[in-house]
């Protein structure tokens, strides 16, 4: 009566059955059924079922720098408005004017930001929409104020454009109030991070802080290769130098390296050797300082020429001279030395030392002189019992070892 239902099926025969319910046999063989079908795949492979599901696309997240309602902000700091999950369509940052500040997208519209300065003591204000990456649209909002500075400071170099130095020509950034007067800094770690020095060839050189923390300066690590391309940059608008101070305005310049030329000068010899590109082409007789006065010696160490005057008035009232006149001037250091022509004293020159701490020349030999410096040039000169020190001022660079040198930076270490 009961067929049988294959080889994986259940066999039933009447003696199974007997005692059961027609209802209990019933579920029974649907059970068994309906339990085969599921586990036996058909000859086509049967159907699928699909249990994959969509992901969701989060909203765009919309993040301005600075935030919202931030004060204080220094032009100088990052201003920018980033998108994750979504792109940005339009955004604009205005000023209280009305107009709009110049920005810059990413190339995958995810960042905006500006490239152009803010104004200091202005609020600003954020307008815009992303998209989200499921076509949702979110705002572009905010503003933000920048700081009102307590004082501004200018920042003044000491090189400039299309000019050509010698090859000990340090750079100097000072840093002055709205009277010209040096004031000092403190933020010095900040501002070295803002400055740059580029040449051609590449030259190794480093920043060191002078004069009380008022000028930082910049000088290789040997003399400047000759005919050097160097690039000298200070964006210091906007950056905070010290609590409350920020910089007035950026700088730049673009300056040549010229020939190599080295004074080397001896207050014991009393002699001056002019070496120009490696050949010595001049070795004029001298009279240096006077040897037993300190205030009237030449100081020993590597001078800079700073300045070049036909005509310059020395004054030195504690040696009872004013306004007194001198030819074919070139300052040497920022204490007084000066080479220049000294008619009166052709006799004592070559054979001792009269003068009052400067290289006194024949008048001819100073307007030869004169006529080859460059400002930059460096002059040698030992012999005498007094060092060139930071009591000299500008530029006493060269009177550091080169250790010495980059632990006056601050970022040394």
């Amino acid at each position: 009566m009961w067929a049988d239902m294959g080889r994986r099926g259940i066999q039933l025969t009447r003696s199974d059955i007997s005692g059961s319910r027609p209802g209990t046999l019933l579920v029974l063989v649907l059970a068994t059924v309906l339990g085969l079908s599921a586990c036996s795949g058909g000859s086509d492979g049967g159907t699928q079922t699909d249990t994959s599901t969509t992901e969701s696309n989060p909203p765009a997240k919309v993040q301005a720098q600075p935030a919202d309602g931030a004060t204080d902000v220094a032009p100088a700091d990052s201003i920018q408005v980033s998108v994750a999950d979504g792109t940005i369509q339009t955004v604009a940052l205005t000023n209280p004017e009305g107009e709009q500040v110049k920005g810059e997208a990413s190339a995958d519209k995810t960042t905006w930001a500006t490239t152009e300065p803010l104004g200091y003591g202005k609020t600003y204000t954020w307008s815009g929409t992303a998209i989200g990456a499921g076509g949702e649209p979110a705002p572009i909002a905010g503003s933000f104020t920048t700081v009102t500075p307590r004082q501004l400071l200018r920042a003044t170099l000491n090189v400039g454009d299309d000019k050509t130095y010698g090859i000990a020509m340090p750079i100097s950034v000072t840093f002055r109030n709205s009277a010209g007067k040096p004031v000092p800094v403190t933020n010095k770690a900040a501002i070295e991070q803002a400055l740059s020095v580029e040449s051609t060839p590449s030259t190794e050189g480093s920043w060191a802080w002078l004069q009380n923390d008022t000028s930082v300066h910049w000088r290789p690590k040997e003399y400047w290769e000759p005919h050097t391309e160097v690039t000298v940059k200070a964006p210091v608008y906007g950056l905070e130098l010290s609590e409350g101070v920020y910089g007035k305005q950026d700088l730049e310049a673009s300056f040549e390296i010229g020939r190599s030329q080295i004074v080397r000068g001896n207050t014991q010899t009393h002699r001056m050797q002019v070496v120009r590109d490696g050949k010595q082409v001049a070795d004029y007789p001298v009279s240096y300082g006077l040897d037993s006065d300190p205030g009237r010696v030449t100081h020993s160490g590597t001078h800079v020429v700073m300045s070049k005057h036909q005509t310059y008035f020395m004054n030195n009232p504690g040696y009872g001279y004013e306004d007194f006149e001198v030819k074919w001037a070139v300052r040497i250091s920022n204490n007084g030395e000066f080479t220049h022509a000294a008619p009166w004293s052709v006799g004592d020159q070559g054979k001792r030392n009269v003068s009052h701490g400067c290289l006194n020349l024949a008048p001819a030999n100073a307007k030869e002189y004169y006529d080859s410096a460059l400002m930059g040039d460096p002059v040698e000169i030992e012999g005498s019992t007094q060092q060139l020190g930071p009591r000299d001022g500008d530029y006493h660079d060269w009177t550091y070892s080169w250790q010495e040198w980059t632990a006056k930076s601050a970022l040394a270490g």
